[in-house]
């Protein structure tokens, strides 16, 4: 189990995950993260997000890597900071929904391959669809952290942020993240701080 204390806010490098997703279509292959990984490990983050998204469906489509092979690698490199990967919910790391036992069965072979931290989102806001996975995360162990995908919408404001965020708690979330993917950096910090001073959760 992941037991390194929290502060209130933690720092989570995402560039082995979501730099390479975001930039460059997922194509770095894991002989070229290895030295990287290194690096990271020396910095001190919080965790350093190096699976999940999009990299595993990019390692067997377009890579001829191996994404478990891939992940045991960089936990060896990464002795000091966790590992962590991001995880669609009942999505898993696909693009449709899959049966609770098949959720299960892959969050079991993610940790025990070498992921300490799993951070779990549904497009959507909707818990429902995060509730199988995080229930095995907690029956493994593992660091649960529930998300919030933050987003501006006519039906979206602080409240029900904050309403997300207390349903996350009440679902036993180790921390908790405001997923912010579209860059709103004011409008998220608000969120922020009204979440901290409900919640004593990181």
């Amino acid at each position: 189990m992941y037991t390194k204390p929290l502060h209130k806010i933690c720092i989570t490098d995402t560039t082995l995950r979501n730099a390479h997703q975001s930039l460059m279509a997922t194509r770095l292959r894991t002989g070229d993260m290895i030295n990287l990984a290194r690096e990271l490990d020396k910095c001190g983050f919080f965790s350093v997000e190096a699976w999940g998204g999009a990299t595993f469906d990019t390692c067997i489509r377009f890579l001829n890597d191996d994404p478990r092979d891939r992940l045991r690698s960089l936990k060896a490199e990464l002795k000091q900071t966790p590992v962590q990967m991001l995880l669609r919910g009942q999505n898993l790391v696909g693009y449709r929904h899959y049966p609770d036992d098949v959720v299960d069965k892959f969050v079991t072979a993610a940790h025990n391959n070498g992921v300490d931290i799993f951070r779990v989102f549904d497009a959507l806001n909707d818990i429902r669809n995060m509730t199988q996975s995080m229930k095995q995360i907690k029956n493994l162990g593992a660091h649960l952290q529930g998300t919030i995908s933050y987003t501006t919408s006519p039906v979206h404001n602080t409240g029900t942020f904050i309403e997300m965020a207390r349903n996350l708690y009440t679902h036993d979330c180790d921390s908790i993240c405001i997923k912010d993917m579209a860059g709103l950096n004011h409008a998220t910090s608000h969120t922020g701080t009204d979440y901290r001073n409900t919640y004593s959760l990181p």
